[in-house]
C-alpha cells in the first residue's frame, strides 16, 4: 500500500482575524484532513502551536468566554520608545494558561515560526528551543509590540516578509500544502454560518460533568480577565493623554495596524504568485480590521467554512 503525501498547514498572519486559523483546523479534522507539519506566522503561529500541543479547544473556549477588546490588556504598555506594548510576560501567560508545553521538541506535530530580522531584513525561521520566545518574535508587530532580542538579533512579526510563509512548509517537506491567507479584502457572506457537527455535540454534552482540568482554567482565566480588565481603562486613558489627539483622528494603533495590513496583502499576492500552494483558503474577513477582536465567533465560523468550500478539492488531491 502507498503511503500518502505530506500535508503542510500555513498558518498566516493577521491579528484579531486569526482566530479564523481556529475554524479552519476544526473543520479540517472533522474532515479527516491529516496535519503533518505547520508552518506559522503571528498569530497563527500562536495557534499552530497551541493546536501541536493538543490544547485548541482550550483556546478556543477562552476566546469565547472573554470580551475579544480586553485581549490587549494583557499587555505592558511601555511607551513610547520601541512599541506601545510589551508582551513578554503576557504571552507566556496567555499561552501558558492553556498548555504546560515549554519547547519545540515537546509538540505533537512539528511547528516552524516565521520572524523577521529587524536590523538584516531577513527571514528568520525559529523551530528550536523555547516556544514563549518564539511567539514574542514571530508576534512582535511594528510599533505596536517592542521587538524581540533572540540569539543577538532583534526580532519582529514575520508578516513583515513572509505574511504566509508556503516556501517554508514546503522546505519542511511538505508534498501538500493548505495555505490560510487572512489578508485578502473579500468580504463576508452576511449570513449566519452553522455549527459544525462538533460544536453541536458538545453543545448536547451533560453539563454536570465535572472536569477539574477545565475547571481550573476557567479559574484561572477569570481570575487574569477580572484582573486586567481593572486596568483596561487606564491604558487607553494613557494612550490618549500621550497622543494628545482629536477624537476624530485615527489612532496609533489603528493606523499602524491598518498600514501593515495592506502591506501585508500586497507581499501575500506577490509571495504566492512566485510559490502557490495546492490549497489556498481565504476567509471572507475583509471587513473586519487587524484589531476587531470581538468577533471571536464570527472569525472562527469563516475560517470553518472557509474549509468546506474546498473539502473536494483537498480529498482529490490527497487521492491522487
Amino acid at each position: 500500500m502507498a503511503s500518502r503525501k505530506t500535508v503542510g498547514l500555513v498558518l498566516g498572519s493577521g491579528a484579531s482575524r486569526g482566530w479564523a486559523h481556529i475554524g479552519i483546523i476544526e473543520a479540517l479534522e472533522e474532515a479527516k484532513i491529516p496535519i503533518d507539519l505547520i508552518a506559522g506566522c503571528s498569530v497563527g503561529a500562536y495557534v499552530g502551536a497551541l493546536y501541536a500541543s493538543g490544547s485548541m479547544r482550550s483556546l478556543k473556549e477562552f476566546l469565547l468566554r472573554m470580551d475579544g477588546k480586553k485581549i490587549f490588556s494583557y499587555f505592558d504598555v511601555v511607551f513610547p520608545r520601541s512599541g506601545l506594548l510589551n508582551g513578554s510576560k503576557r504571552v507566556q501567560e496567555l499561552f501558558s494558561m492553556h498548555t504546560d508545553t515549554q519547547t519545540f521538541a515537546e509538540l505533537d506535530v512539528p511547528l516552524v515560526m516565521v520572524a523577521t530580522d529587524l536590523e538584516r531584513g531577513k527571514k528568520v525561521i525559529i523551530n528550536s528551543g523555547n516556544i514563549i520566545e518564539g511567539l514574542r518574535a514571530t508576534m512582535s508587530f511594528p510599533g505596536l509590540f517592542a521587538p524581540m532580542r533572540l540569539k543577538d538579533r532583534w526580532l519582529v512579526d514575520g508578516g513583515l516578509i513572509d505574511p504566509v510563509p508556503t516556501g517554508v512548509a514546503r522546505a519542511m517537506g511538505a508534498e501538500i500544502i493548505i495555505a490560510v491567507d487572512l489578508n485578502s479584502r473579500i468580504v463576508s457572506r452576511g449570513k449566519e454560518v452553522l455549527s459544525s457537527p462538533a460544536d453541536e455535540k458538545q453543545k448536547r454534552q451533560p453539563v454536570n460533568e465535572p472536569n477539574v482540568e477545565a475547571e481550573n482554567h476557567n479559574e484561572l482565566a477569570k481570575k487574569m480577565a477580572d484582573y486586567y480588565e481593572s486596568v483596561e481603562n487606564s491604558i487607553k486613558n494613557k494612550a490618549n493623554e500621550f497622543l494628545r489627539r482629536e477624537s476624530a483622528t485615527p489612532d496609533i494603533i489603528e493606523t499602524v495596524m491598518t498600514s501593515i495590513s495592506i502591506m501585508q496583502e500586497r507581499i501575500t499576492r506577490i509571495n504566492l504568485a512566485v510559490d502557490r500552494p495546492d490549497i489556498l483558503i481565504q476567509p471572507r474577513l475583509g471587513e473586519l480590521k487587524m484589531i476587531n477582536f470581538d468577533r471571536v465567533e464570527h472569525t472562527i465560523k469563516e475560517g470553518y467554512i472557509g474549509v468546506q468550500e474546498q473539502l473536494e478539492d483537498i480529498h482529490t488531491l490527497l487521492d491522487s
